[in-house]
């Protein structure tokens, strides 16, 4: 696991998106895993802006997102798939047939996981998978006590994850109470685990879930596990991290960040 700590929220995101943009020029097949949330917006919109201002090439990408509401139909604007369909697929020139997202609409929806499943298996698996981190320390949703080896399932949301969302669905009148995600081992598989975190009230869970015993109470503590997964934060995400020295100097001592010594 490597964290690397940025002066602000904005330049957290801009290395963020340097680092997936630098994936795609070297594969433009990359398979391309993906998150939402408030965090991601940010992201994906410099994302649009590379491909709009600098010719970002995503049109042999393939994407599979983390999740998707039981029982919301796509055309839905609280849907993921409205949701990444606004905030980054009709920015860039990807096919919309390589995009994917679980199937909560399904009638037989173990079916939709297993075959979820199937296609990225049939893409040759997640080659970067991006992610943020709830604050019960959850990734996708793998709420806690999810199985450390589970694979993408039907899974119950916590009272406190329906209440964060809400707001994002117009309240918890039309908050959906289950989801399809992808399972931690599932998570586990890509070759490349990305995540990014900022702001103070992301702070201690990030620390428990960087620095913590590795535990199904907190999913992303999953992430210490997996050969090749960088943490981006910002200074206040950073706060209670213990080794937070060690990382700063990392990223300035390394030669392979050299390059992005100008968001220092």
């Amino acid at each position: 696991m490597e964290v690397l700590i940025l002066p602000t929220r904005e330049k957290a995101d801009l290395l963020a998106a340097r680092i997936i943009a630098n994936y795609l020029r070297r594969k433009p097949h990359l398979v391309l895993g993906l998150a939402t949330g408030r965090t991601m917006e940010r992201l994906y919109h410099l994302l649009g802006d590379m491909h709009a201002k600098a010719g970002l090439d995503f049109s042999l990408c393939r994407t599979f997102n983390l999740d998707e509401y039981i029982g919301m139909p796509p055309e839905s604007q609280y849907s993921y798939r409205y949701y990444m369909n606004h905030h980054l697929f009709s920015r860039i020139n990807i096919d919309p047939r390589n995009t994917h997202l679980p199937n909560g609409m399904a009638y037989d929806l173990d079916a939709a996981c297993t075959k979820y499943e199937d296609e990225m298996v049939e893409c040759g698996g997640i080659d970067l998978q991006l992610l943020g981190i709830g604050s019960d320390g959850h990734i996708g949703f793998n709420e806690p006590l999810s199985a450390l080896r589970s694979r993408t399932r039907q899974k119950a949301l916590t009272p406190e994850t329906i209440t964060q969302n809400a707001a994002l669905c117009g309240g918890e009148q039309n908050m959906p109470k289950r989801a399809l995600t992808m399972g931690v081992g599932t998570i586990l598989d890509a070759k490349r685990c990305l995540m990014l975190v900022t702001g103070e009230t992301k702070a201690k869970i990030l620390a428990q879930a960087v620095e913590g015993p590795i535990t199904s109470m907190v999913t992303a503590s999953a992430l210490q596990l997996h050969p090749h997964c960088r943490i981006i934060v910002d200074e206040e995400a950073a706060e209670h991290l213990q080794g937070k020295d060690y990382y700063r100097w990392m990223f300035r001592s390394e030669p392979e960040w050299a390059e992005h010594h100008d968001l220092l």
